[in-house]
């Protein structure tokens, strides 16, 4: 995305105009291409809207395989997550949490769908 004002606006206006309903946005400034930001949103699904999020400029991340993990909160609940990742060996390209109220919301991105189903599995443990 363009890094200025509406620059995030201008690509989720008209996939959201198309029905899009994200459960995760993150978007940041992109240092290594400078005046360009980049912006992650999921799900991205059915025709209408894959086809707004084409024509506004979004990809797919064939590369990236991502974990949605939810639950109650708890102090220590993240450093659980990352401590359950290390002992299975898996290390991730990005986690992202937060809380409301007393339940949390997890996103975690990993380089395969082998990782993926590894941390599935060492989350399923805690």
């Amino acid at each position: 995305i363009d890094d200025q004002p509406g620059g995030a606006a201008a690509v989720l206006d008209p996939v959201s105009q198309a029905g899009a309903n994200f459960e995760f946005a993150f978007a940041r400034r992109a240092a290594e291409m400078p005046g360009k930001g980049l912006l992650f949103v999921l799900p991205v699904k059915g025709k209408k809207v894959v086809a707004a999020a084409q024509a506004a400029g979004l990809g797919a991340a064939p590369d990236m395989h991502v974990l949605r993990i939810e639950g109650g909160d708890k102090p220590g609940v993240t450093a659980a997550i990352a401590r359950a990742l290390a002992g299975a060996g898996i290390s991730f390209r990005a986690f992202s949490a937060t809380a409301v109220g007393r339940n949390f919301k997890a996103f975690l991105a990993l380089d395969s769908a082998e990782d993926a189903a590894r941390a599935s599995a060492a989350l399923k443990k805690l």
